[in-house]
């Protein structure tokens, strides 16, 4: 789901970074030292579950934890998911540089939509966290899709995007069942405001 250097315009991968940069610093600012471990940690837990990868439809996905952390950073989680795809990026080449600004604000966004759903205050915790989990790998797919489209790549994308039910079905899962651990051991990691 990572785009690559060369397949975008140039001018779209500076916009990418510019809207990324301002989003790093407009929804990172006033991050407490307390906030610091537990967004650190989810960075590291999004970049390890990217090593894990399942064979799909003639190529592969891997795990992202976008929804989680969208449910456990709220806001932060922007910055969580840039500093894990700049990590992903420089050390394993997914994606590019020119293009983390674009890979950052479709994933990133996937993670803010997964904060705002889980933040709702209809339904029970474990439904609302597989939404999230679900939403959080299915917006960037889209996104990612209609970002190909626009470059005059065809709409096979969208085709594409929709095998990645499988992925974000698994990621709801996921998602929910942290979701439901964390509720009964640590519940205070479960209220982080938006």
């Amino acid at each position: 789901m990572h785009i690559a250097d060369g397949i975008l315009p140039p001018l779209w991968c500076g916009l990418g970074h510019a809207v990324s940069l301002t989003s790093i610093y407009w929804l990172g600012r006033r991050i407490d030292s307390g906030e610091v471990v537990r967004l650190g940690m989810l960075a590291s837990a999004s970049f390890a579950a990217s090593l894990i990868h399942f064979p799909l439809g003639g190529t592969s996905v891997h795990l992202g934890l976008y929804g989680l952390a969208g449910v456990l950073a709220g806001r932060r989680a922007f910055p969580v998911i840039f500093a894990a795809l700049l990590f992903q990026t420089v050390l394993f080449q997914h994606g590019g540089l020119l293009t983390l600004g674009v890979n950052a604000g479709n994933m990133g966004a996937g993670a803010l939509l997964a904060a705002v759903l889980w933040r709702l205050p209809a339904g029970p915790d474990a439904a609302r966290a597989f939404a999230a989990g679900f939403l959080g790998v299915l917006a960037p797919a889209v996104l990612i899709a209609i970002e190909f489209s626009l470059a005059g790549y065809g709409k096979g994308f969208f085709l594409l995007s929709a095998l990645y039910l499988g992925a974000a079905a698994l990621e709801g899962a996921i998602t929910a069942a942290i979701v439901v651990f964390l509720r009964s051991a640590r519940p205070a990691l479960l209220a982080i405001p938006l």
